[in-house]
């Protein structure tokens, strides 16, 4: 084989390793795209189903609840905190909740008119 010859099937060779190279990682980035929104969604429900979760939701928004309670009188404090609460509690199901929570929650939405 002459110089060229060799250096030519080289180079062939190189490009073909980096051509593969470049599909697999293509192909890599295609299959991410494609999968992670799905396994994510599934790590975040599972997360939301943990007790850790719940407990600490709940035990936050009564935390608030005790707060906004304290708060009796000063109208603006009031009508902030209940929109923090509003908020917070807008992704957790009432069915969760303890009696007194929802209770309270359904309150706060009477009053902000969220609910009839």
């Amino acid at each position: 084989m002459k110089t060229s010859q060799i250096i030519g099937l080289a180079l062939l060779t190189l490009i073909v390793v980096l051509g593969l190279g470049w599909i697999a990682e293509g192909n890599d980035f295609f299959l991410y795209k494609v999968f992670a929104p799905k396994y994510e969604a599934v790590r975040r429900q599972t997360f939301e189903q943990t007790k850790s979760y719940n407990q600490g939701m709940v035990q936050q928004l009564q935390k608030m609840q005790l707060e906004y309670i304290s708060h009796t009188g000063d109208t603006n404090v009031q009508s902030a905190m209940a929109s923090v609460i509003l908020q917070q509690a807008a992704d957790y199901p009432e069915a969760s909740m303890p009696d007194s929570l929802r209770t309270f929650i359904r309150q706060l939405k009477l009053n902000a008119g969220l609910i009839q």
